[in-house]
């Protein structure tokens, strides 16, 4: 992606003034201007000079009283399905962009490009040409908190992949049938998708690791059978640099054993006295099913490992930083175990999430996941480091109230799915949910001239009503949604991801809202179990806080109210399930038809 196409030229223009302009700003160029009639084209050294060029002359630079457009240049036969957007305000997060690109469409991969400029820059692959042409259309110089996004196609190489003739040279068919085991006589088979592992060390070992004339990495890659890319243009100055090992986890496991034995070996040598742990990165998706409830999992692995294991905090999470650290400190062979006890735990959880997105289209039928924006780019739970690893069939990005890093244990979305698909069968009843949101967001959540609330109703399929306040000043409102469990998933993500947008909940700041909903009062015994057995299983199962107030009065339907708190996914869980218990409930209230008994025939006429 080096060369460059420059449009909005002058008749003017020669090429002296684009040399002058370039040298100017001391953008690199490996040949000759080749200008045409109201454009030009160019190569640039690399990828960073290009990527430059386009940062500081596109729409900046003026020749001749034009001012230039600078793009990469992408033949027609790529212009498919990738998209490279920039000027994404730095400060942005991931869960917002993604919920962003998913409305046009399913986002097969988003990766982060690194450069030198303030704002960020992602590559984006859509699944279809049109939803990629539709994310064009509608974002180029879209505003994004006072950042006018610009958007161009970049060179699809499997669009040039796919468009290659079949059997070989242009004009040919293929000679004779195709041989066994050949593509032409079916889909290819899938490879097995392996989770890449991902380690921090210092800065000061990765020339041993490397060896000389790159002879140590070459062995550790030839004995574990493994890829191994050392990020070294990341982070300069930086303390410590990342390493990405591609491998079966046995393979990543012993390449990471080898780094850590050729790191103490090497500060033995030069007196390096501080103990080096083993730091691994993993999306932050993951990390709450690694937690655990209460920290059981993490402690567990503790115990059996014999080492100490934290965790990065949340704050240090970014645009640029989906990832959180997990540090393990002890001997090297017990390092070693406990890495692959959290690599195990990592990889089981993208494994279920990518279970639970096969179910989703069988389980919901007509709600499109996708298009709410459910999961982290690239894949599952997977962030732009990891954009290697193959994405699964569909998937878009979240905001902030993603799948399980709020302490989940187990496949989240498997239960989540399988609880909400008995209740869409047939034609599912219409429910009512109190939704309480931040006073001042109102006027957000019903958009200039009750835009926004109209289009969310209509989007959702569900009535969607603001109380009138309660009190003279109250913190909160309430909002009124009704429609059938799908509608209210729909409008609920809508109304977290609305909130979480408009800056409501801090940048750092997960969206934790409270929803009621009303039981009737004979059911709520149920809802609570026996001794809160029920309620205590719901809040272990969902991450959500569920409540039923003791001492309530049923009001005039005899319904009593059960609280939920949490974050989407967990209040969506505890409502399917509350909603399951109700389910049985009246299952089992209906009258049973006593037994040699008939059911009476119409007479004939």
């Amino acid at each position: 992606m080096n060369k460059l196409y420059i449009g909005n030229v002058s008749a003017e223009a020669s090429e002296e003034d684009f040399e002058t302009i370039f040298e100017q700003w001391k953008i690199p160029h490996s040949g000759p201007f080749l200008l045409k009639t109201g454009y030009a084209f160019v190569d640039c050294l690399d990828e960073k000079a290009a990527m430059k060029a386009i940062d500081v002359l596109s729409g900046k630079v003026e020749l001749h009283g034009k001012l230039l457009e600078v793009e990469h240049s992408v033949p027609k036969r790529q212009r498919n399905c990738k998209l490279q957007i920039r000027n994404i305000p730095p400060h942005m997060q991931w869960e917002v962009l993604d919920g962003m690109l998913a409305q046009y469409g399913s986002v097969e991969n988003c990766e982060q490009v690194n450069t030198d400029t303030e704002t960020a820059v992602v590559n984006v692959r859509y699944a279809a040409k049109d939803q990629a042409r539709l994310a064009m259309e509608k974002l180029n110089g879209s505003m994004m908190e006072n950042y006018a996004l610009k958007v161009s196609y970049i060179p699809d190489e499997m669009a040039a992949a796919e468009g290659a003739p079949a059997g070989g040279r242009r004009g040919f068919g293929a000679r004779g049938p195709p041989r066994a085991g050949s593509p032409g006589l079916g889909a290819r088979p899938k490879d097995p998708i392996i989770i890449p592992l991902r380690i921090m060390v210092p800065t000061q070992f990765v020339g041993a690791i490397i060896g000389k004339e790159g002879n140590t990495i070459r062995n550790i890659t030839k004995q574990t059978h493994s890829k191994i890319d050392i990020h070294r243009k990341e982070n300069a100055g930086a303390a410590e640099k990342p390493i990405t090992i591609h491998s079966t986890p046995e393979g990543c496991s012993s390449a990471c054993t080898t780094i850590m034995e050729i790191m103490q070996k090497e500060a033995a040598e030069t007196k390096f006295t501080e103990e080096i742990p083993l730091k691994i990165l993993a999306h932050n998706n993951f990390v709450g099913r690694l937690i655990g409830k209460e920290g059981r999992n993490l402690k567990k692995i503790e115990q059996d490992t014999g080492t100490k294991i934290t965790i990065s905090s949340l704050q240090d999470l970014t645009l640029y930083n989906p990832e959180r650290t997990i540090t393990v400190t002890g001997p090297i062979e017990n390092c070693a175990r406990a890495e692959e006890e959290v690599m195990k735990k990592i990889r089981e959880s993208y494994e279920s999430d990518m279970a639970a997105m096969n179910l989703q289209s069988n389980l919901i039928p007509g709600l499109n996941l996708n298009a709410l924006g459910l999961f982290p780019s690239g894949a599952p739970g997977m962030g732009p480091s990891m954009s290697s690893v193959p994405p699964p069939g569909a998937h878009g990005g979240c905001s902030s109230f993603g799948c399980s890093p709020y302490g989940g244990e187990g496949p989240f979305w498997a239960s989540m799915l399988s609880a909400s698909s008995q209740p869409f069968a047939g034609h599912p009843e219409s429910e009512t949910v109190h939704l309480f949101i931040p006073a001042l967001a109102v006027g957000a959540i019903i958009g200039k001239q009750g835009q926004h609330i109209k289009q969310l109703s209509h989007f959702a399929g569900a009535s969607i009503k603001i109380a009138p306040a309660e009190g003279a000043d109250p913190k909160l409102r309430k909002v009124i949604i009704s429609g059938p469990p799908e509608a209210q998933f729909k409008a609920q993500c809508r109304l977290f991801g609305k909130l979480k947008e408009e800056n409501f909940f801090g940048p750092k700041e997960e969206v934790k809202l409270e929803a009621h909903i009303k039981v009737p009062s004979f059911a709520a015994g149920r809802v609570i179990g026996k001794g809160g057995k029920t309620v205590n299983e719901l809040q272990n199962l969902t991450c959500a806080e569920v409540v039923v107030p003791r001492d309530q009065t049923p009001d005039e339907n005899d319904q009593v109210i059960v609280k939920i708190s949490g974050h989407f996914f967990a209040c969506q869980l505890a409502q399917r399930k509350i909603q399951e218990i109700l389910a049985q409930v009246r299952r089992q209230q209906q009258p049973k038809p006593s037994s040699g008994t008939q059911t009476p025939q119409p007479r004939r006429k």
